[in-house]
């Protein structure tokens, strides 16, 4: 099958869902076609039946802003017609979803558009109503639709008057890859052997409330000599470091920026935080399980289908800093409670949520949009 595929390039789950998902189709031997505007952040353009179509957004003195939506609809209409796609698989509603389905549009014939629905592109509607009629239209003219969690597929159902079929397909983890990889001397960098440490992988948008897991840190460290590595960048970096400095821990947070890889650093933590205000899924929080890493986050969105609250992890109300320090030291306190939870993260990722039991739904949901008649 020959599929386009269009996610934002930065680093944040939705873009790294479609890449990785891009590039274990190509392996399965399908031609993949990334239509972007950049390169994805985890993009290996080397691998075979990997072909990257970049999106140029032209200057017009007549247009305040650049218009995107136009500039990715003419290369996704190009990129369709010169190399026979089959379907458009886009991430996000608004505006891949939209430029999408005018580009089928226009073509005609056979292509398909499949959307897959990630969270923001549904919260967006809250903070700006207008949206709402926008978003319902991309989701009713898809040929399919996908969420990455039944609470998402639920919250969609909802909030806009949906006339399709929606399929929760969950995110997922290679298990060959997140697999914990002790190194005593990375560890060593930033903890003594007495010290555990926390660890944190995000985009740092006010919605993952880094604050709170500066705070977490700072509480846990009053009974438990501990450390903190942030990992990622994004607009709350700054205040993040603010609230380090104003709690007295500076020394004790590593600030580490955006990481390709990031399995080298979540197998040398004992805990990772995500107190998040909103998580469609959390895949940041499926990677750390896969290596064996137990979880505290925030019941909230599609986190309860991904972290089994007292088995891998806690799942706590995202405003109680109290109890998610506490949940916190009854992880990391007793070795055997933490070696426990850490077994079971590891399993339940790697029994649930595999790439080879994943990747086959969305073959599988291809196959039958493609199969489908067109009114």
């Amino acid at each position: 099958m020959k599929i386009g595929i269009t996610c934002y390039p930065s680093y944040g789950g939705s873009g790294v869902v479609g890449t990785e998902l891009g590039m274990e189709l190509a392996r399965r031997g399908h031609s993949v076609h990334f239509i972007c505007y950049d390169a994805p952040f985890r993009l290996d353009r080397a691998q075979p039946n990997v072909y990257y179509h970049e999106v140029n957004i032209p200057s017009y003195p007549l247009f305040k802003h650049p218009p995107y939506l136009l500039a990715l609809t003419a290369k996704m209409l190009e990129t369709a017609r010169y190399q026979s796609l089959d379907l458009l698989h886009v991430h996000y509603a608004i505006p891949h979803a939209t430029s999408a389905c005018l580009a089928r549009d226009i073509i005609g014939g056979r292509l398909k558009v499949v959307t897959t629905l990630h969270g923001t592109d549904i919260t967006l509607v809250a903070s700006d109503p207008s949206f709402r009629d926008v978003v319902a239209h991309a989701i009713n003219e898809s040929d399919g639709v996908t969420a990455v969690s039944e609470d998402l597929r639920q919250e969609t159902l909802r909030s806009f008057p949906v006339c399709t079929d929606l399929v929760t397909i969950p995110n997922f983890v290679d298990p060959a890859v997140y697999v914990r990889r002790p190194d005593p001397c990375l560890r060593g960098r930033f903890a003594t052997e007495d010290e555990k440490i926390l660890i944190h992988v995000s985009n740092f948008r006010p919605v993952k409330r880094v604050a709170m897991v500066v705070r977490i840190l700072a509480g846990v460290n009053r009974r438990l000599p501990s450390r903190l590595l942030m990992v990622g960048d994004g607009p709350d970096v700054g205040m993040a470091r603010e609230v380090t400095q104003e709690l007295g821990v500076d020394d004790r947070v590593h600030f580490l920026g955006r990481q390709e890889q990031v399995v080298e650093l979540l197998s040398q933590a004992d805990l990772f935080l995500l107190p998040s205000e909103r998580e469609s899924f959390g895949l940041a929080a499926l990677e750390a399980m896969a290596c064996g890493v137990p979880v505290v986050a925030s019941r909230t969105g599609g986190l309860p289908e991904v972290v089994a609250d007292g088995e891998t992890g806690y799942l706590l109300d995202p405003q109680d800093l109290a109890a998610m320090v506490d949940a916190a030291i009854a992880v990391l306190v007793e070795p055997a409670t933490h070696e426990r939870m850490a077994a079971a993260a590891r399993r339940v990722a790697v029994s649930r949520f595999p790439t080879d039991k994943i990747v086959p739904l969305y073959e599988a949901y291809y196959r039958q949009v493609m199969e489908s008649r067109t009114d």
